[in-house]
């Protein structure tokens, strides 16, 4: 929100440009110019363009910037950019290519019909180059991510003896945000200080929003106790911080305290909704959800394309699925978010089959073709080991013009290729990637894990390291998973400690899970439970399940025993300490202790959670509960109905 008030804000600046020049202009307006201008304000662009073409002398044109500045300013705003170099040759003729309100309306219709090479020699090219000028430019660039460009047009525009005004730093600030550098963002508040712009409410909002996507919190709550007046716009930007950084409690208190400032109902937008939403989502807190749905309701706030996304994402991350897909069909303008949240819902909720129906229907309504929409449905593919079905999804992809690069989707592919146990094909999309960043190695390096190709995915490691790229958390999960699945012990060792000592990444749950993974399967037992017991997990149910199990495959009773006494004080209510130690005395013959840990199962009212496995039953994916082998006749049943699904 922060950053489009910026933008509206730079907007109506460059505007006041035009408007100068009818202040200038008005008095010697031709009947030409005026039918010009009133064209150009009811759009009529080429009528506008034959008009000023029948001229003879443009010079002798009255109100000669106004006029052109206008249908400049008029191209750009319609869907006429392409017009860009027919009235740029009017503006020649008229000798006033190189006037400032002419050439800044130039420049913003280069820029927007894609033209930047044009639009920077309009810029080269211009006598007077005002602070509007170099705020276009820097503008410009920011927009286009070409964050180096705009810094050194910035230090040029310093150079020039142009000071900059509030506009021209809260979009260097924007900048310094998109780079995520802080040191850089530090020194424009230093320099915003220095020219007093400090209790500006767009800046400040600015340096809230950069200060929170460095991750410098307290930065941001300091600008905001700072900040003499706060509007709405910079409590959304403040809360919206929080959720970036995943501290959604934090978030929502603060969403609770805008509303009881003075006006603070009035100051909560559908952006300020749409971010509480989102934080309610991430903490699984569908009631306090449903009541900001209500307040939404209640206020008459308008469920648009922003809120209505929030929404079906908030019920989605809280499981309620028939919900999201109510607050979906209700929407009347859904974009591509909206869709994509509806397809991230089904997905979270392990909803594989509707997740195809809905990409399906995309597909019906002409949309589904950008990237994130096929990233979602080939993760959906992955999750389903759909090979069919993600093999068709990839040939989409290249039919529609999917172009090679793409990390979103190629590392989808490669995902979804590993799922299914096509490791051949995973290799081959990853082969082909011209572009490889973090997620691409670390997606490719899972999938040869989980295939059991360990010393490939070892491979792959090696020969990213040696390209430059640094391995972060998530690449040790790979890694460390690769060695526990291929028994390669001594590696697995190597580079749990490398980790720390070299890379200085502090292990998690999941590198611990598979260092004991390993150590178990090796049969080290006594070593996996030192390296439990001596780690801040060491009361983690799931570490010690781990070690219960290798425990079971090992026959180690006396181990077994003691992890599965702690197991039982961490989770009383939980059955797999029961059912792992029970199988165990049996598998040693002491069946009188297995039927006194079952006994005790049923005593304390404890069962088995069923699984559910998914298959493929005549082209159509069908879910099937697995059930309780005791009951022979829930397995008749099952097999009956499947049965005659497949007739």
């Amino acid at each position: 929100p922060s950053l489009m008030k910026v933008a509206l804000a730079v907007r109506r600046f460059i505007a006041t440009s035009v408007s100068q020049a009818k202040a200038i202009g008005r008095p010697s307006q031709s009947p030409l110019a005026s039918h010009v201008l009133r064209l150009c304000k009811d759009g009529r662009i080429p009528e506008a363009i034959e008009a000023l073409n029948a001229v003879v002398d443009h010079r002798r044109l009255g109100v000669r910037p106004v006029v052109y500045a206008s249908l400049l300013q008029a191209c750009a705003r319609t869907n006429f950019p392409r017009t860009a170099a027919s009235v740029h040759s009017l503006c020649v003729k008229s000798g006033l290519d190189s006037d400032r309100f002419v050439g800044n309306s130039l420049l913003s219709l280069y820029f927007k019909s894609g033209d930047v090479a044009e639009a920077q020699c309009v810029f080269d090219h211009l006598r007077i180059k005002d602070v509007v000028s170099w705020t276009s430019m820097i503008s410009s660039y920011s927009k286009m991510s070409r964050h180096r460009d705009a810094l050194t047009l910035f230090d040029s525009m310093r150079q020039s003896c142009i000071v900059p005004n509030e506009f021209t730093l809260s979009i260097m600030i924007k900048v310094c945000a998109e780079m995520n550098d802080v040191r850089l963002g530090r020194f424009f508040h230093r320099f915003v200080i220095d020219r007093g712009f400090d209790d500006n409410c767009i800046i400040s909002s600015a340096l809230i929003d950069m200060y929170g996507k460095c991750g410098c919190l307290d930065d941001a709550q300091k600008v905001f106790g700072e900040m003499p007046h706060r509007d709405a716009v910079s409590w959304t930007t403040m809360i919206a911080a929080f959720v970036q950084k995943e501290r959604y409690k934090q978030a929502l208190e603060w969403f609770l305290l805008m509303q009881q400032k003075d006006g603070g109902d009035s100051m909560c937008d559908g952006f300020a909704f749409g971010t509480a939403l989102s934080a309610c989502g991430n903490l699984g807190l569908v009631g306090p959800g449903r009541q900001l749905h209500s307040r939404l309701v209640v206020d008459g706030i308008e469920v648009n394309a922003v809120i209505g996304s929030a929404l079906v994402d908030m019920y989605g991350k809280c499981g309620d699925i028939l919900i999201a897909r109510e607050v979906f069909n209700r929407m009347p303008q859904k974009n591509m978010v909206t869709w994509c949240c509806m397809l991230c819902a089904y997905c979270e909720n392990d909803e594989g089959e509707s997740v195809l129906e809905l990409f399906r229907e995309m597909q019906r309504v002409g949309m589904g073709n950008d990237h994130y929409s096929y990233g979602t449905i080939l993760r959906a593919c992955a999750t389903l080991q759909a090979l069919k079905q993600g093999k068709e999804i990839h040939g989409r992809f290249l039919r529609t013009g999917g172009e090679r690069g793409n990390v979103v989707v190629e590392s989808a592919l490669i995902d979804m290729y590993s799922e299914c146990g096509s490791v051949q094909d995973a290799r081959c999309v990853f082969q082909r990637c011209p572009v490889r960043n973090m997620i691409v190695w670390n997606t490719m390096i899972r999938g040869l894990a989980q295939n059991g190709r360990g010393v490939d995915a070892l491979e792959i490691y090696d020969q990213m390291v040696e390209e430059g790229m640094l391995p972060d958390y998530i690449t040790f999960v790979g890694v460390l998973f690769a060695c526990s699945h291929s028994g390669l012990i001594e590696q697995g060792r190597k580079h749990f400690k490398s980790m720390v000592e070299i890379y200085g990444i502090s292990p998690g749950i999941e590198h611990h899970a598979c260092m004991v993974d390993l150590l178990g399967r090796a049969g080290v037992l006594e070593e996996a439970e030192h390296l439990i017991k001596n780690s801040k997990f060491v009361h983690d149910f799931s570490l010690w399940a781990a070690l219960l199990g290798s425990c079971a495959a090992h026959s180690n009773l006396s181990l077994a025993e003691r992890v599965a006494s702690r197991m039982i004080k961490l989770k009383p209510a939980n059955h797999l300490s029961y059912i792992l130690l029970a199988n165990l005395y049996s598998a040693v013959g002491q069946w009188h202790d297995a039927e006194r840990m079952r006994s005790l199962m049923k005593d304390r009212g404890i069962r088995k959670t069923p699984g559910k496995s998914w298959i493929e039953v005549k082209k159509s994916l069908t879910s099937c509960p697995t059930c309780d082998t005791s009951s022979e006749r829930t397995i008749d049943l099952e097999a009956e109905a499947v049965l005659k699904n497949a007739a």
